[in-house]
């Protein structure tokens, strides 16, 4: 079991889940080091958190590896007794394959999969000097399940599942102190289809504010309940964290139809989408 403690860092902290799990781990007696592009939302964060706990605050760019690289090492500096990584930052791109241009495919990837290889690479050879430390990646119920519209983001986050299981039975071999877990949220009550960016190649702004509302109806688990979900896997050194009744269902009907799920699925979403789903 992983004690909550010390200090934790978080990319992606100034909003949905990232902050949610700042808040929590702070109530917890974590100190914490919070990355985000957005500066002003992790200072109000900051804020909110008070003095009671340690928080220091970095600019990051996680596409960047040199952000990721400092973020570690002033992180470090600040909390020496760090001992939770979390993998959290990413973003959201609508639109079939041939909607999509390379460009566009290699911004997603550089932050939803770059960014958590970079984050691990960066932060393990210092928990790896501690009794005991966590590494949480957070990959995406469209890492075990793959739907039409989603081909870059579910590559990347398939690609985090694979990297982190990978990793987590290297580190299990070796013996180390650092475990691993790979975290697959269903929908979270989040911005992230709000601030998704578009395939250069759609052209239809009805289509995009469908996807938005469908997603957002369907979306019923909280960042706080999510938060909490990934802080009990953090405890009992869960190697997969699946976050809501609508990721539990899709990982089991993957299990049950692994090449034919997606027509029982999609008929199922567009019940949840519509909130008639029992």
């Amino acid at each position: 079991m992983t004690a909550i403690r010390g200090a934790a860092a978080i990319t992606g902290a100034a909003s949905g889940i990232g902050r949610a799990l700042a808040i929590e781990l702070g109530s917890r007696g974590c100190d914490l080091a919070l990355a985000d592009r957005d500066e002003a939302g992790l200072k109000t964060l900051a804020a909110e958190i008070g003095a009671a706990r340690k928080v220091s605050v970095h600019r990051v760019d996680v596409s960047e590896p040199g952000d990721i690289a400092e973020f570690a090492r002033d992180a470090i500096a600040a909390h020496p007794a760090l001992g939770i990584v979390i993998n959290n930052a990413g973003v959201a791109l609508m639109g079939s394959f041939e909607e999509i241009d390379q460009a566009q495919m290699e911004w997603l990837f550089d932050i939803n999969f770059w960014g958590v290889v970079h984050g691990t690479r960066a932060f393990l050879p210092h928990l790896k000097t501690l009794a005991e430390a966590h590494i949480v990646n957070v990959s995406s119920i469209f890492g075990i399940i793959a739907p039409p519209g989603q081909s870059a983001y579910a590559a990347a986050k398939f690609a985090v599942r694979g990297f982190s299981e990978s990793v987590r039975h290297e580190l299990a071999i070796a013996g180390s102190p650092v475990k691993l877990s790979v975290v697959h949220p269903g929908g979270v009550a989040t911005a992230i289809a709000r601030n998704s960016r578009t395939g250069v190649g759609v052209t239809d702004n009805a289509r995009r504010a469908q996807s938005i509302e469908r997603f957002e109806n369907a979306a019923k688990t909280t960042p706080k309940d999510a938060a909490l979900r990934i802080i009990k896997g953090i405890e009992n050194n869960q190697p997969r964290i699946l976050i809501g009744n609508d990721a539990r269902f899709m990982d089991l009907l993957q299990r049950f139809r692994p090449g034919t799920y997606w027509a029982p699925l999609q008929r199922k979403l567009e019940k949840m989408s519509k909130g008639t789903a029992k």
